[in-house]
């Protein structure tokens, strides 16, 4: 099928969604996968959301979180099951990257440069929106909170929306997430209890020693050569310390250290930056105590010093047994690609965790079908599959239901 065609509507009456509701959710994806905005500069994205949800007659909530937007639609009191209200979460923002694929193969591409829909928040905001359209249509016993949340790429929105009230203004009992996943077909679903991305955290160590001239190194205190014990003592944390049946990974991914030139010179310091990830709070305390023993250390070994800091950014997404059922009763219902039970979770991280732990939570994948030519999360290739918008709009809305009894 052409990408630059809206796509025809699904056969499965549980997708409710007419073929001219469907060509406006893929033209109004392309729209925004045309105009990425960065987190918390969301302002085009967040205005199109609080005018799509005022015109369903939802009670709208802008600026939580700066960009972030809440739409709320109240059916009646409480659910037969005992729920009263139900968050389902979608981010906005895009990435600081550029889009590889031009306006003469993808007339959306992205017209922002440097800036570009690499993870597919385009079409989660739009599949949201459409959600929004059918439960609207058809309002469900209790609450349903339509949470638009900025800046989750690394920039800290879920936590930011959470400190601001989020859930002590729009209380839920249960909150869902979804993404896509590319390898899986876009009717395709996977929904699996307990641990589905990992903990994401930063490092950052400064070992700094005493410069010298390069031809005198026993007139300084030499921290490159500190630096090489640190990296190569960095992996036995993962491989030798933390419990082998525990997941965890330690990676530096920057390093600071002299002028290239100046090749005579040995430098006073050396940075070196990294990210660590674990799927329990144990594992992620332990990775936080092994890099800075190691820092320490190494520098004691060398003579130098030592600064050590570690950045808790997000935590580990887990998904709760409860609210798993429930997504997974309505994936099954919408899923027409078949469901996985089982999946294996992910070292990326997403702050939906903050929300998961304000509220029960499940966070979901949907198939974004095959990675083209590489094209996965945060590619400058990368495009959302417009042919997963059907799947991912019912699921949202079944799992309202079902969540609502």
């Amino acid at each position: 099928m052409a990408m630059d065609q809206p796509l025809p509507p699904a056969s499965d009456p549980a997708r409710a969604l007419s073929p001219e509701r469907l060509a406006d959710l893929v033209a109004l994806r392309r729209d925004l996968h045309a105009h990425p905005e960065l987190g918390f500069e969301e302002h085009r994205t967040a205005a199109i959301v609080a005018e799509r949800l005022r015109a369903l007659g939802l009670e709208v909530t802008e600026g939580i979180a700066g960009t972030g937007v809440v739409g709320t639609l109240r059916g009646a009191a409480k659910g037969p099951g005992g729920t009263r209200a139900v968050g389902l979460r979608a981010d906005m923002d895009a990435l600081a990257m550029p889009e590889a694929v031009g306006p003469d193969v993808r007339p959306w591409a992205s017209t922002e440069p440097g800036k570009m829909h690499a993870c597919g928040h385009d079409g989660h905001t739009v599949m949201l929106l459409g959600a929004a359209e059918l439960l609207a249509a058809d309002p469900p016993a209790g609450t349903v909170h339509f949470i638009f949340q900025p800046a989750e790429e690394g920039r800290g929105g879920a936590k930011k929306m959470v400190e601001e009230g989020l859930f002590e203004r729009f209380p839920c009992d249960m909150v869902f997430g979804l993404h896509n996943m590319p390898g899986l077909a876009p009717d395709e679903m996977a929904v699996a209890a307990g641990p589905q991305l990992a903990s994401s955290d930063s490092w950052r160590v400064a070992l700094r020693g005493v410069g010298t001239h390069g031809a005198k190194p026993h007139l300084g205190r030499d921290p490159v050569t500190a630096l090489g014990a640190f990296l190569s003592g960095l992996q036995s944390i993962v491989g030798r310390v933390v419990d082998p049946l525990q997941p965890a990974v330690v990676s530096a991914c920057s390093v600071q250290a002299g002028d290239p030139r100046a090749l005579n010179v040995i430098p006073d310091e050396v940075k070196i930056g990294g990210t660590a990830r674990a799927y329990t709070p144990e594992v992620r305390d332990q990775l936080e105590a092994e890099i800075g023993r190691l820092a320490a250390g190494v520098a004691a070994a060398y003579g130098i010093a030592a600064d050590y800091e570690f950045i808790r950014r997000i935590p580990p997404v887990v998904n709760d047994p409860a609210a798993t059922e429930v997504a997974a009763a309505a994936a099954e219902v919408v899923g027409t690609g078949g469901v996985r039970r089982a999946f294996p979770p992910s070292t990326a991280g997403d702050d939906f965790a903050f929300f998961g732990q304000a509220a029960p939570g499940c966070y979901v994948w949907l198939g974004n079908g095959p990675a083209r030519d590489g094209a996965l999360h945060h590619n400058t290739g990368y495009d959302f599959c417009d042919e997963a918008i059907p799947t991912g709009v019912a699921w949202w809305a079944e799992a309202a239901r079902k969540a609502l009894g």
